[in-house]
């Protein structure tokens, strides 16, 4: 079991995608608080706390799980502005995406994600890589 003291905000518009990721960060011990938004927007509201979070007392998530098509507001304006925020940018962010774009794997890493993962529409695949994802920024990785 992982430390439940580091949120992770999960960033993702697919009800399917949402629900496969907590599964599978479930089904690998990984028990950490999970706050679901569900476009760029949200994301940003929640980040910033704007909106519908700007009476919330919650702290920055200590991991980010960013989906790049996202409604509203875009994946990468989203992590552009986190990267941007002094108060955000160390906070590890991984890009967990289906796009097959090189344009968006460049600005990813250009606006400063940690990691760009594609996602694997295999489901034993899939449920490996959220484990990895979630043994190595939240267990392996240091972090400030």
């Amino acid at each position: 079991m992982l430390d439940k003291t580091i949120e992770i905000l999960l960033v993702e518009d697919n009800p399917d995608d949402v629900e496969l990721t907590l599964h599978a960060l479930k089904r690998n011990n990984i028990l950490n608080a999970i706050q679901v938004v569900r476009d760029g927007q949200e994301a940003l509201d929640y980040l910033f706390k704007t909106g519908k979070y700007e009476d919330s007392t919650h702290e920055n998530p200590g991991l980010i799980l960013l989906d790049l098509k996202l409604p509203k507001v875009d994946g990468l304006d989203v992590l552009k502005k986190v990267k941007e925020t002094p108060a955000m940018k160390m906070i590890p962010t991984v890009v967990l995406t289906s796009s097959k774009e090189e344009r968006d794997l460049i600005e990813s890493y250009n606006f400063g994600v940690n990691s760009y993962i594609r996602k694997p529409v295999d489901f034993d695949q899939f449920i490996e890589t959220v484990k990895t994802i979630g043994y190595y920024w939240l267990l392996l990785n240091e972090n400030v």
